[in-house]
């Protein structure tokens, strides 16, 4: 099966669960796909081993191979995806609450890797396999990044004050960044390299990979914003915005900065240089409505993907002890790396308790950390990560996804207030 047939399946079973979803069940879509996605999956699972030649498990794991869904991912998808969600973030918001968002994305971040690898490490202890506490960092790496995706998708469904949801979004952008610098490091460390922690060195590659794909986003948006100012073809300015993601991000990378964190300087500055001109209302709403669109469909091959890697997962080698551990420990974790820089950073919401429960609950990881989680080399314990990285990602984004408005509506959120 070709990766041309392959994603013309995806998009067949994008419109059949979205069919169903919109006429008999009515979840948001990205957890109707996930959801759709795994029971196709557990269904082919239980039923190959009642066919004659076990076909049916053999070509789907095939057709996912021939994908390179890390690839596709970090290299390309994900920059659109970015881009899209930057697009209608304020710029104000974010420098108002740019404390807040540094702290998370950055030292939440690193908190985040540290507790949960020591911590699953210990469960994976009780396993019959345990894995090394330098592969349990890097599995800490993985799912320490938010997906800004799944966190925008949900951020709309909610009314949350101005200063929190800035927070959220701000920290879901940039952290994705962050995440893959410490996770390149943590993956070198446990492949036996030296001198890549310690010194200063993980602070300075962080400071030089996100302060330089920053510059380099701010230089491209203001060029492309100032082109499509200066056009009246729509057409040509779609040409341009399209041109911009991936031209950015690929520059980034090349230098070796960023591509995540140039990507979204780039849709900050030309999302907010739109708002601000006058007389562009009805075609700012254009482009917004196509990168909606770009957004929505991604996002639909993107959630379906995941749901499917379920396919590879050797059920006889899940170590269920750390797979059900995974969950409170990952959020264990999440409500520390909140709660550490909010009171070293004195960072203040309307009400911190508040403010931390629903920031901890708001960290759902998606595409990210399974992209990460995949680009992981063969080792004994390849598939013990797999396994645990899926659980966490499926939890947060049907469970947590699905229950924000009533975590928001218990804890008595105010619904709006700068």
């Amino acid at each position: 099966m070709s990766p041309f047939d392959f994603g013309a399946l995806l998009l067949l079973a994008a419109a059949v669960i979205g069919v169903v979803n919109d006429r008999w069940i009515g979840l948001p879509q990205p957890v109707s796909l996930l959801v759709g996605s795994l029971g196709f999956s557990l269904g082919l699972l239980a039923i190959d081993p009642l066919l004659p030649r076990h076909y049916l498990i053999a070509m789907a794991r095939n057709a996912l191979s021939t994908t390179v869904l890390p690839h596709v991912l970090l290299d390309g998808v994900l920059a659109f995806l970015l881009f899209a969600a930057s697009l209608h973030v304020s710029l104000e918001e974010l420098r108002t609450n740019k404390w807040t968002i540094f702290g998370l994305a950055t030292g939440g971040v690193m908190l985040s890797t540290l507790i949960f690898g020591a911590l699953i490490w210990l469960a994976f202890q009780a396993g019959p396999e345990p894995v090394p506490l330098k592969w349990c960092f890097v599995l800490g790496a993985i799912l320490a990044p938010t997906d800004a995706v799944v966190v925008d998708g949900v951020l709309r469904r909610v009314s949350l004050p101005a200063s929190l949801k800035a927070a959220i979004s701000g920290e879901s952008l940039f952290n994705d960044g962050v995440g893959v610098v410490i996770f390149l490091v943590a993956l070198s460390a446990a492949q036996g390299a030296t001198g890549v922690v310690g010194h200063g060195v993980v602070a300075a590659q962080l400071l030089v990979e996100s302060a330089g794909g920053g510059l380099i986003g701010v230089a491209t948006g203001f060029l492309a914003a100032t082109a499509m100012h200066r056009v009246r073809s729509y057409n040509v300015k779609l040409t341009i915005s399209l041109a911009l993601v991936l031209v950015t991000y690929r520059l980034a990378q090349t230098l070796g900065v960023s591509g995540p964190i140039a990507v979204v300087a780039a849709g900050l500055l030309v999302g907010n240089q739109k708002r601000r001109r006058s007389g562009d209302d009805a075609e700012s709403a254009d482009i917004a409505a196509f990168w909606g669109l770009v957004d929505e469909l991604l996002n639909a091959m993107l959630f379906l993907l995941i749901g499917f890697q379920m396919l590879i997962v050797e059920v006889s080698r899940v170590q269920i002890v750390a797979v059900i551990a995974s969950i409170p420990l990952a959020l264990i974790a999440r409500a520390a790396s909140i709660s550490i820089p909010m009171l070293v950073l004195s960072i203040r919401t309307h009400d911190r308790g508040r403010g931390a429960a629903v920031l901890t609950w708001a960290g759902m990881r998606g595409g990210i950390s399974v992209a990460l989680a995949l680009t992981l080399p063969e080792t004994p314990y390849r598939e013990a990560l797999l396994t645990v990285c899926y659980a966490v990602v499926v939890f947060s984004i049907v469970v947590q996804g699905l229950t924000m408005p009533r975590l928001i509506r218990w804890l008595a959120v105010p619904a709006s207030r700068t």
